[in-house]
């Protein structure tokens, strides 16, 4: 398999606030994605804590044997937090307060001051850094200027383009990619991919990893965890 699938396990959390509960455990389905073939875990400690809990975090950079890949925002806070529990990588995203999840990429050239000081302060703790952005050359330029180690290409255009315009998009994430690889950059992709989407995505060569959460959680809370994981390692080994 030329690509690695890391599982964003935010919505096992999300059942679990729902009751302000004790279950599900996060924790519980990192293992049980690592057992079916995931290489990578990804959360996103939103600042108002909808589901991912700092708790979490430190149970997971304990208990997990493949990379903990943290999702966040350019902030002091989680700055601080991130050189405090030192995950594998953090991503960093764009927030909004009222967004039901992430709604497009971290506008690197507005932000590129404050982008490089977070990237500085995480590599001067060994955290390698990716930033979630749109597919856009400029972007991509400028993650390379900041200091980043990784680009995660936003597929959400692609993933909710109609059928005429889907190629389209897809060409765009495709350039994207092979820019970032020009310029000695990681390439991840994700958002918005399933098992029928990200077939084409997986295809792009210069793609290294895929970032699924919602997707897998769906057929887990029918299927398992075990079992979602192994039918999209499948589609990603073919």
């Amino acid at each position: 398999m030329h690509l690695r699938l890391a599982v964003n396990i935010d919505h096992i959390a999300t059942l679990r606030e729902a009751r302000k509960g004790r279950e599900p455990e996060p924790l519980a389905a990192a293992l049980i994605a690592e057992a079916a073939g995931a290489l990578g875990i990804t959360v996103h400690l939103r600042s108002d804590r909808r589901h991912i809990q700092d708790r979490d975090l430190r149970v997971l950079r304990e208990a997990i044997g493949t990379k903990l890949n943290v999702e966040m925002a350019v902030t002091e806070e989680m700055s601080r937090i991130a050189r405090e529990i030192l995950p594998a990588q953090v991503t960093l995203v764009p927030e909004r307060p009222q967004e039901l999840t992430t709604e497009g990429g971290l506008d690197v050239v507005a932000h590129a001051d404050a982008v490089k000081r977070f990237v500085d302060e995480m590599h001067g703790t060994g955290i390698l850094v990716s930033i979630f952005l749109d597919a856009d050359a400029e972007q991509v330029r400028h993650a390379r200027l900041v200091g980043a180690d990784a680009i995660e290409i936003n597929t959400g255009g692609y993933a909710e383009a109609s059928p005429r315009a889907s190629g389209a998009e897809l060409e765009r994430v495709a350039e994207a990619a092979r820019l970032g690889s020009q310029q000695d950059l990681e390439v991840l992709a994700g958002h918005g991919l399933n098992y029928v989407n990200v077939i084409a995505i997986a295809a792009i060569p210069e793609v290294v990893e895929l970032n699924i959460g919602h997707s897998i959680v769906s057929r887990a809370a029918l299927t398992g965890m075990d079992r979602a994981v192994r039918d999209m390692v499948a589609l990603l080994r073919r």
